[in-house]
């Protein structure tokens, strides 16, 4: 329960604090910006627009997700399912963050070599990123647990380096 009320008040956190960031070349979700030509899915899609959708996308991890054999994340729930917020966070999960340790390990690289403050989009998507990895790790055994916790030490380390950076006066978004 505590890593819930911790994740609730990251994305609360940069809902409220962050703002409009300069254009930066290093994209740290690719697949956000390469979209499937035989696909109808948004162009680098955001959940967290204001408080209300901050709070949306608590209830969605608080509510139960299913993550199938084919590493595609649903949630459980038919009423907040149909929602249309549900949509952009299905295409978030299952499209654009990573889901392999190659992919997690590169993400955190890139976050630890980041100039600046992460733009709410990238914030989101690593908390997102910190959220599956955290439920790989609880599922994993062995040595497979030890990667995974690694992937998910790194990931918090980042997020926690990006916010005592953003509490800084005068810091570069």
């Amino acid at each position: 329960m505590h890593w819930k009320m911790l994740l609730l008040l990251l994305l609360y956190y940069n809902a409220e604090a962050s703002m409009c960031h300069r254009w930066s070349r290093a994209v740290l979700f690719p697949a956000a910006h390469r979209p499937k030509r035989s696909s109808s899915l948004p162009l680098n899609p955001v959940l967290q627009t204001s408080l209300e959708e901050v709070e949306l996308l608590y209830e969605f991890l608080l509510a139960e997700l299913e993550i199938g054999p084919d590493l595609q994340i649903s949630i459980k729930d038919e009423e907040l399912a149909s929602l249309r917020k549900a949509a952009d966070f299905h295409t978030i999960c299952n499209n654009i963050i990573p889901k392999s340790i190659p992919d997690i390990r590169r993400l955190s690289a890139s976050l630890s070599s980041h100039p600046g403050i992460l733009k709410k989009e990238d914030f989101e998507r690593t908390v997102l990123t910190l959220a599956y990895t955290a439920y790989r790790t609880a599922l994993s055994h062995g040595y497979q647990k030890d990667i995974w916790a690694q992937s998910l030490v790194s990931l918090f380390q980042a997020l926690r380096h990006d916010l005592m950076r953003s509490l800084q006066p005068g810091v570069p978004p």
